[in-house]
């Protein structure tokens, strides 16, 4: 493990205060992802690195949700409301 550890990046579990290594539920899938691409994908440390690099590339594409241009009636009648809503208490406070 800690060999894995100096050879790829993405493994790095946290150190407690006494110095032992936590690793956390990523940490473990980490390991069972590099364990699977060296042992039954046949992949050097150098070739898993890589594939590894890739595959958080296109994780972090694949995440990414495109932002509405515009809101949805439901979010405008909502915000209508509350525009209502601000409107009132303005008035009682000048008022």
């Amino acid at each position: 493990m800690r060999f894995w550890e100096s050879e790829f990046p993405q493994l790095r579990p946290v150190k407690s205060s006494t110095g032992q290594r936590m690793y956390r539920k990523r940490d473990v899938e980490s390991v069972l992802r590099i364990k699977q691409l060296l042992y039954e994908q046949g992949f050097t440390i150098s070739g898993a690195r890589q594939q590894l690099r890739a595959e958080t590339k296109s994780d972090k594409t694949q995440t990414a949700i495109p932002f509405p241009t515009q809101a949805a009636p439901e979010i405008q009648h909502i915000r209508q409301g509350l525009r209502e809503i601000l409107d009132l208490l303005s008035a009682r406070r000048t008022g």
